[in-house]
Order: structure tokens, then sequence, then C-alpha cells
């Protein structure tokens, strides 16, 4: 089965902000350095859907579509930001209930 394009729409696939996929050494310091950029790139996608949500109610905004699409993208984000945060909180509570 073959999804055909809609005619009239272009543009790119959102990238979301990645997170490091190897473990690095704790000395190389890449890793914590990988991890910010990716909150960066989140700051950036929420600040990009606020400059559209104001355009969109000023009147300035030609495609609101492209509004919906932004906000879409910053907030899907956000729930993949929070639940990786979560789940390195309960690994990190896990660690600390094992005994030595």
């Amino acid at each position: 089965m073959s999804i055909a394009a809609i005619a009239g729409v272009t543009g790119t696939a959102p990238t979301l902000p990645s997170l490091p996929t190897q473990a690095t050494a704790p000395s190389s310091g890449t890793g914590f350095d990988s991890v910010l950029s990716g909150v960066d790139q989140l700051q950036q996608m929420q600040s990009s859907a606020d400059g559209l949500a104001v355009q969109a109610v000023t009147g300035q905004l030609s495609d609101v579509h492209d509004y919906t699409i932004a906000a879409a993208q910053a907030s899907l984000a956000i729930e993949l930001t929070a639940a990786v945060r979560n789940q390195a909180v309960n690994a990190f509570d896990e660690i600390m209930r094992m005994q030595a």
C-alpha cells in the first residue's frame, strides 16, 4: 500500500530533539552536552510555536495550519522529554533501592 502526496502540501517531516543513544565515558563530557542541546531545541520549538500563535492572533499569519503543526510538534516534544525524564528518575530510584 502506498501513500500519495497531497497536492499543494510541501515541507519536510518534523524533527524532534534527539537524546544520545550510547553511554559515553564520564571523562568525555559529551553526553550531558548533547542532552542540553536537545533541551535547547525543545525551547526553540516552543518559541517558534509561540511566535506563530502571536502572528495568528494578530492576523499576520497567512496559513493557520503552520501554527497548528508547530504547536503539535512542540507539545509532542515536551511530552517525549517528560517521559524520558520520568524514566530516568524511576531508574535512579530503582538503583538507590538496591542493596550493596
